[in-house]
């Protein structure tokens, strides 16, 4: 375990804790941008769908990492930016601009959504959401005007202001931008009051009352915010996707979001984005290992369904902070209290 000596306030106000951290971000930083001579076209459009997802997972993670309200209808704020994107964008808006807008009016349907919030908790407000999800789900499925109903809606390439990203090099790079720029300001976010706030009411709702936190605006705001970075992260997807289908975004994918933040290690930025890499190459994965099984079990519909369904019960049971934030770095009683305390928390 390393301790870091601080001898400066400028030291406590850099995100780069230390040289070290400063060396890695700054050779993945030069990765990042080399990807398009470095990978090939396939492999670059999985990167830009990581990306992609990096930012909604960064969404659900200030909402249960770091506030504890769960989500199980997150899809439903994701393809709601998605369809904005697509009905602006087809309107002739530019590409910020209908991003933007994207991001606001999934931001507005989260505080609706974070209204039964302020009564509810934990499973209940499981169901609110899931119940949500089937909502949206539905109202994208008739609203044939708007949406093309289930005969689906096609998405050009981003424009904005003469310059076209009509290739995946160019949409990549547009990509790794809204990325770290999400990243950057929910990083920030979490050192502000806000993010403490957020924090505070996820470590205990009444002692955080007892210190003036207004439990009802820090979580229809963190609502709001999450929705926010789904939407933005909607907007990307239709680009990326170009054609939109309401079952693109039903329960399945509200549980793949969850699957995601959950392996990464709630209240671990970090983990977004080994989450991400995980969701998006298990299902490759998966599709070399069928060629070995027996070809009952290989040509199963729900085969994609029952894998994910088992890697996320096994790190509920066995790895619930997440896989790189304990595993292989963990040691015997370090986590002793940790675990003790959620034991006792679950017979509340």
């Amino acid at each position: 375990m390393r301790f870091i000596f601080k001898t400066s306030y400028e030291q406590d106000l850099s995100l780069a804790k230390h040289g070290g951290h400063r060396f890695w971000y700054g050779l993945l930083g030069l990765l990042l941008l080399g990807a398009p001579w470095l990978l090939s076209e396939y492999l670059l459009a999985q990167l830009t769908f990581i990306l992609i997802y990096s930012v909604v997972g960064l969404g659900l993670m200030l909402l249960a990492g770091f506030t504890g309200l769960f989500s199980i209808g997150h899809a439903a704020f994701l393809g709601v930016g998605a369809y904005t994107q697509a009905v602006l964008t087809q309107m002739g808006w530019p590409f910020p601009l209908a991003m933007a807008v994207a991001g606001l009016l999934s931001a507005a349907v989260g505080i609706v959504v974070g209204l039964p919030a302020l009564r509810v908790k934990g499973i209940y407000l499981g169901i609110a959401t899931l119940s949500f999800g089937f909502i949206v789900e539905e109202i994208f499925a008739r609203w044939d005007s708007v949406t093309g109903g289930n005969t689906g809606k096609t998405v050009g390439a981003p424009q904005a202001f003469g310059w076209t990203a009509d290739t995946g090099s160019s949409f990549y790079f547009v990509c790794l931008v809204v990325t770290v720029l999400a990243t950057l300001a929910c990083l920030n976010l979490l050192r502000s009051p806000t993010g403490r706030a957020f924090v505070a009411i996820r470590d205990s709702e009444i002692s955080a009352q007892s210190m003036g936190i207004h439990l009802a605006y820090y979580k229809t705001l963190s609502f709001a915010i999450s929705a926010a970075l789904a939407g933005i992260g909607g907007a990307l997807y239709a680009h990326q996707i170009r054609f939109l289908t309401p079952d693109q975004f039903n329960i399945i994918q509200s549980i793949d979001l969850l699957l995601m933040v959950v392996i990464g290690g709630l209240g671990f930025i970090h983990g977004v984005f080994l989450g991400a890499i995980f969701l998006i190459g298990l299902p490759q994965a998966i599709a070399v290992v069928k060629d070995f099984l027996p070809e009952a079990v290989g040509s199963a519909p729900g085969l994609k369904a029952v894998v994910y369904g088992a890697v996320l019960v096994a790190f509920v049971l066995f790895e619930p902070m997440g896989y790189l934030q304990l595993f292989p770095f963990y040691r015997r009683g370090m986590f002793k209290r940790q675990k003790s305390f959620q034991k006792s928390d679950r017979l509340k």
